[in-house]
C-alpha cells in the first residue's frame, strides 16, 4: 500500500508505502516534468538508501534528503499505523 504524505511548492509529491516485514518503507519522490514526463527516486528508510534516481540534479536530492531525514520519524509512524490518515494522535 502507498500513502500520501507531503506535496512541494514546486509541484513534487512525497509518498510512503506501508512498513515491509523487514522494517523498511520506501519512500518515493515524483515530480512532473515537461521534457522527461516525470523525475523521480526511491529512498528507503531506516537506513536512508537511495536507488532509482532520475532526472534529479543532487541539489535536489539533498534537499529531498534534508526533508525525509526531518521527517523519517513520521513517515516511519504513518507506515506502521496506515498512512496520515489512519494515525493516532491526529
Amino acid at each position: 500500500m502507498i500513502y500520501p504524505f507531503m506535496t512541494l511548492d514546486d509541484g513534487t509529491e512525497i509518498v510512503h508505502s506501508e512498513m515491509y516485514q523487514n522494517g523498511e518503507v520506501k519512500v518515493y519522490i515524483e515530480k512532473p516534468d515537461e521534457k522527461d514526463g516525470f523525475h523521480y527516486a526511491s529512498c528507503f528508510l531506516p537506513e536512508y538508501t537511495w536507488k532509482e534516481v532520475n532526472g534529479f540534479t543532487d541539489a535536489e536530492i539533498e534537499r529531498y534528503r534534508e526533508i525525509i531525514e526531518s521527517t523519517a520519524h513520521l513517515i516511519l509512524e504513518f507506515a506502521q499505523e496506515g498512512g496520515f490518515e489512519n494515525a493516532s494522535n491526529f
